[in-house]
């Protein structure tokens, strides 16, 4: 290997075109490909921002050219030389620098590799594993690499929108109490306080808030979380999310500045101008017509909900399930009574995996309506059915019967799988829609008590504040979450500032007050101090990247990220420790897995 000694880097490998015709430049980089035409060895040299061709050539400095017949993929290069142009028949339009080469005059090894596992220039089917085990290598493919790009430049956007209104950032710590609310806690064990522990933050909640009775009046911060919960595409056991805090601000006034901030981002990284305001939904309604608080608004197939034009039908299964007060709902799939018995069979497993016992169906022919279920129907209600739901011949009508949650569930997914089966979906569009007036509690039958829907320190309208003794269920909040695409990517609420409402709040939640004291005192006694009215909203960065980028999963826009068994296969974390490490935390050195 070699120093690259006062040889200084005058340009990167994406930067040079027809203007610097003539100029002496010297590049560095990773070799891409090698290619030996004739004599003359070609190099496509990468860096970070692109690639440029080199060219040794032995008329030019024979040395040189020989020296670099040992080139090999991955190995790391200083080059110097002059910018010549292309031949026409040899210039790559694709590329930003397609149009000239580098005559080298000057080569210096910086350093050699070894061959690499999977290819860096081309797309491979390469496992997750063998990826993130050499992440360092998978981060040097453009794919991957053009990610972490965007991710820059949209926490740049948000920051510099952000700063620009008024806001201040400020850190809050990653050591903290455990407050066990929903997802577990991840909990590091003190050395110094023999049998305690802190906890990861799931989130900055109560430090947020805080921070607003401290006067601080707008925060953010682009903050680490933490939630030790079984993981899938869209979720990672640490976290970042876009955190905000306002004083002194309603609903309308936290959507319309955060509308900008997303806008502003958006056209900072794909060069989108977004038109806002964005739409609006009640959470009931949009349960009511697509059976999630998160619809994916780019096309139809909203559920229609037929209990009550079905109440007292001659078909059992449904009037058993609307008897027993659960609900009978369809979707209208346009153009789809040519499915195949295997396409409706499939689709039945499908709706399977949510819950569904069964699916009901009916095709719309010209002449009649198919199904073994028909028979069952009288006239008018084989009438009151078509006129809900428009149904026309060449119709497939997909039905759910049972509890509303489950046939909200299996709906809700089986209107995505018939969007995803019929191409439904325009790529490169982006429908965003805030959700509102979520419910404040939900029951829980293990528990036996209400919880929160957000968390406990989520504000509810002011004129139902005496239902959260007489009837919780129908409280609800001053919750907003913001959905793209049918991704939840934010939430937030404007929170409670009156310790008598709290302690209302806390009521309602079976938490008494030796409880509270002992998980939320710190919060509880700020509150009593003049409290600001407030709210806030917190965003998943890694999965808006994952959307902007058309990721199929956000572990392709975080740099190191987990498995799904939460491993880190370049680290080897977790990992065992020593004995001793064990015994200063106060931890038993003899556990074993069983």
């Amino acid at each position: 290997m070699e120093s690259m000694g006062v040889l200084r880097r005058t340009h990167n490998c994406n930067e040079l075109n027809e203007t610097a015709l003539g100029q002496e430049v010297t590049l560095m980089g990773w070799v891409l490909r090698r290619r030996d035409h004739g004599g003359v060895i070609f190099i496509d040299l990468r860096d970070r921002w692109g690639i440029t061709q080199v060219v040794f050539n032995p008329e030019v400095n024979p040395d040189v050219h020989t020296k670099a017949h040992q080139l090999r993929s991955e190995w790391v290069l200083a080059i110097k030389g002059k910018v010549e142009k292309r031949p026409g028949e040899m210039e790559n339009p694709k590329l930003k620098t397609g149009t000239i080469e580098i005559l080298v005059d000057e080569l210096r090894i910086l350093n050699t590799s070894e061959t690499p596992p999977f290819p860096i220039d081309e797309e491979c089917d390469v496992s997750d594993s063998l990826r993130l085990q050499y992440r360092y290598l998978d981060l040097r493919r453009p794919e991957v690499a053009n990610n972490l790009v965007m991710r820059h430049q949209a926490l740049q956007a948000v920051r510099s929108y952000l700063n620009a209104s008024q806001f201040l950032e400020i850190e809050t710590p990653m050591l903290t109490r455990s407050t066990p609310e929903g997802a577990r806690d991840y909990l590091v064990p003190s050395r110094v306080n023999a049998g305690k522990f802190y906890a990861l933050p799931q989130s900055p909640q109560l430090f947020k808030q805080i921070l607003m009775m401290s006067g601080m009046d707008r925060y953010y911060q682009i903050v680490k979380c933490f939630r030790d919960e079984d993981l899938r595409a869209d979720r990672q056991p640490e976290f970042t999310q876009i955190d905000m805090e306002l004083s002194f601000m309603g609903e309308d006034d936290i959507i319309h500045l955060v509308e900008g901030m997303i806008s502003a981002l958006f056209k900072e990284t794909i060069d989108l101008t977004l038109s806002a305001p964005f739409a609006r939904m009640t959470y009931d309604e949009a349960m009511r017509r697509f059976g999630t608080d998160r619809p994916d608004t780019r096309f139809g197939l909203e559920l229609i909900d037929l209990s009550d034009v079905l109440k007292g039908c001659g078909f059992k299964v449904f009037n058993t399930v609307l008897e027993s007060g659960g609900v009978v709902k369809a979707i209208n799939a346009k153009g789809c009574a040519g499915f195949s018995r295997k396409d409706l069979d499939d689709l039945t497993e499908y709706a399977g995996r949510f819950g569904a016992r069964g699916m009901a169906w009916i095709k719309i022919k010209e002449e009649e309506w198919q199904s073994p279920i028909t028979k069952f129907f009288s006239e008018q209600e084989i009438a009151a059915m078509q006129q809900a739901l428009d149904a026309q011949p060449g119709d497939l009508i997909l039905f759910g019967a049972d509890k509303s949650s489950t046939v909200h569930q299996v709906l809700a997914e089986l209107r995505l799988e018939l969007a995803r089966r019929l191409n439904l979906i325009e790529e490169g569009t982006y429908d965003f829609l805030w959700i509102t007036d979520f419910p404040m509690f939900e029951y829980d039958e293990d528990a036996k008590r209400y919880t929160a829907v957000h968390h406990p320190f989520t504000a509810p309208y002011e004129d139902q504040l005496d239902l959260l003794e007489t009837a919780p269920e129908q409280v609800k909040s001053r919750a907003y979450d913001l959905v793209l695409n049918g991704n939840e990517i934010g939430g937030g609420s404007i929170r409670i500032h009156n310790p008598e409402v709290q302690e209302k709040v806390f009521k309602a939640l079976g938490i008494d007050q030796e409880e509270a004291e002992e998980k939320f005192g710190f919060l509880l006694q700020a509150l009593k101090f003049g409290a600001p009215p407030h709210g806030g909203i917190a965003f998943g960065v890694d999965r808006l990247i994952m959307i902007l980028t058309g990721s199929s999963s956000i572990r392709d826009v975080i740099a190191f990220p987990k498995t799904q068994k939460a491993t880190c296969p370049l680290t080897e974390a977790p990992a065992s420790v020593a004995r001793k490490q064990l015994t200063e935390l106060h931890l038993r050195p003899d556990w074993k897995e069983k």
